[in-house]
This record gives structure tokens, sequence and C-alpha cells, in this order.
């Protein structure tokens, strides 16, 4: 079996991207460093493939990642999963963090494709018009001269046209919960929206809508709010004000803060008002009563992205047609939710 650049790492105890380095730009890494890489690269070895002047791409054995917000633990999970899977496919993953600012993609995606094979964008906030700009293979710079290198994109979480991407789809989770709250009694259900630039956002709330429609349910919006846990708790007070028995959340964050200002306020959540948020994430089963809430496969997400993108490098998936994957989204029923209360 052939050494691989993961091996080479392994051995030298470094990430992949400084052994990359001291092979392929050995003037960028230590003189210690580099020697004692080569070293290790000849004991075991390992065989780098030599790009030659009549090929069109470099490769540098590097991902890049950028999300809206790693504290966020969607994509804390996401990320793991990029991680993982790119590791074992012998790939390192260089992370941006855009801290929700939409404007910040293109120039983070711009600075990423300098150093990485290719991207993989996580929900980005930006319009479509400058996702298909960053989607658009183009030579980039590279160790300060021009060449043409590419560096493929996909995007997760986020439809783009003629972008390859993987989403969940989120319809049948939130026709699930919405069903589930008209089941238990409630006629009266708000939705709790996130940011007004996130593009699930906008389908969650048309499902949740057309469930609601279907259900014979009326529906309140509130929002937007920002995921976090504080967002929930300062929509608390207006839940109640507006009379609405059963409340959905844009995520699990914004869910969890719902119910922690609810229960200051003294009022029983599964009983007097029922809770639903989305995602799934590690910390709807520690919130008391436990989280109802939708299931959104993070770490697929971030498997299938990395697969994704690698196969978009592989130089046989020239002209072919970007591909697009779905995961399904389910319904989570805990503690949060229970019969409306006459």
């Amino acid at each position: 079996m052939a050494v691989t650049l993961a091996d080479v790492a392994a051995v030298c105890r470094l990430s992949m991207s400084t052994v990359s380095r001291a092979l392929s730009h050995p003037e960028r890494v230590n003189a210690r460093t580099r020697s004692r890489v080569e070293r290790i690269a000849r004991e075991l070895g390992y065989v780098r493939h030599e790009v030659t002047r009549s090929q069109v791409s470099r490769r540098t054995a590097i991902i890049g990642l950028i999300v809206p917000d790693i504290a966020n633990p969607f994509f804390s999970v996401m990320t793991k999963a990029v991680q993982d899977r790119a590791w074992k496919k012998g790939y390192s993953v260089m992370l941006a963090d855009t801290d929700e600012r939409a404007a910040d993609e293109p120039d983070r995606a711009r600075v990423l494709a300098e150093q990485a094979d290719g991207l993989i964008l996580a929900s980005p906030r930006a319009d479509d018009g400058r996702l298909r700009e960053i989607a658009r293979s183009s030579p980039v710079a590279f160790a300060n001269r021009e060449i043409a290198r590419s560096s493929p994109v996909v995007f997760a979480n986020r439809e783009v046209d003629g972008a390859a991407g993987v989403v969940i789809d989120e319809y049948a989770g939130m026709n699930e919960a919405v069903q589930y709250l008209v089941s238990l009694g409630h006629r009266s259900i708000c939705y709790l929206s996130g940011p007004g630039r996130s593009w699930s956002d906008q389908r969650r709330r048309e499902a949740i809508g057309a469930a609601c429609r279907a259900h014979g349910a009326e529906l309140t919006e509130l929002g937007p709010f920002e995921p976090q846990i504080q967002a929930g708790m300062r929509a608390a007070d207006v839940i109640r004000f507006r009379g609405a028995t059963a409340a959905i959340a844009y995520d699990d964050m914004i869910a969890l803060g719902l119910i922690a200002r609810l229960a200051e306020r003294r009022v029983k959540v599964g009983r007097e008002i029922s809770v639903i948020g989305i995602d799934c994430g590690p910390l709807s089963e520690a919130a008391h009563p436990m989280l109802t809430t939708v299931h959104l496969p993070g770490a697929e997400l971030g498997a299938l992205a990395v697969d994704l993108l690698l196969d978009r490098l592989d130089p046989a998936a020239a002209g072919r047609e970007p591909p697009r994957v779905r995961l399904e989204s389910r319904l989570v029923i805990r503690g949060s939710t229970g019969l409306r209360v006459p």
C-alpha cells in the first residue's frame, strides 16, 4: 500500500499542511522541520507526485471551510465531521468563521482559495449573486504568481444554481412538528424566525406556514432573531402576550433560551406551553424538560460535503453536472411538548 501524506504527517506529529509545505515549498518551513519531514518521508518510502508544467492544477491537500458561527452547536458538529472525513481522505481543513457577516464571505473565500484545493461554504448568508461568483472557477494567486488552478466549491445547506451542494430537506421535519402540535390540541402556533439573511430560515418559514394551513392551525411569526440563547429569552414574554400555546424556534439555541425564561416566569413548559427546536444538537437533552426538536443531520451533511468536493477535484469530473444531494429531517419527541391545557 502506498504511503500517503497523512502517514508522513502522523509519524512526524505535524499537520498535513505543514508536511505538504515542507515537501512542496521548503522555503516556507524552518530548516529543522524541513529536514525532519524529508528524512521521515524517505524512510517511509513516500513518493510525492510532482506537478508538471503541462498540468492545470496544483494540490495542497487542504480543504477550506467557511461557517457563519463556529460557536453554534450545529456548525461545531458539522465542522468536526468535515475534519474527520477530510483527514481520512488525506486532507487537512482550514477554517474561517464569518461571525454571521455575509459581507465577509467573498473575502474569506478568496483568501482560502489561494491556499486550498477546494472550498466548502456552510449555510452562507450572502445573496445568490455573490455565491455564484464564489462558485465560478477561475485562476487564483499561489506563491505570489498566477497559475492555472481552480478551487471547486461545494455549498452545504444552501442551494445555488449551477453549483454542487448538499442540503437538508426540512419540509418533512417541519410538517411533522406542526402535525404533532395539532394532535396535542394546539391551534395557535408561534414561529420564532432566524436571521433574515438565512436561506434555511426562509425554507423553514415556508414549510411551517404550509403545514399550519394544511392542519388548520393559526401561525404567528416573530423575529428575526439571531441564533442565540439570549434571543429566545427576549421572545418569551412576547409569546405569552400573543396567547400562543406552542412555539417552534428557528434553532435549538433560541428554543433553549425560551425555555429558560419561561422557567423564570414559572411557566410549565410541556404543560402550559409547548416548545420545539430545530437541530437536535448536544444541548437539546440538557434542557429541563428535554427539548422536542427537529433532527438535522449535521454530521452527515459535513461528511457528504467533503465527498462531493473531492469528487469535484477529480479531473474526470470536468464537464459533469454539479451534483446535488438531499438529506432528510425528522421530529424527535421529548418532554418540552404536551397536551394543550384548556
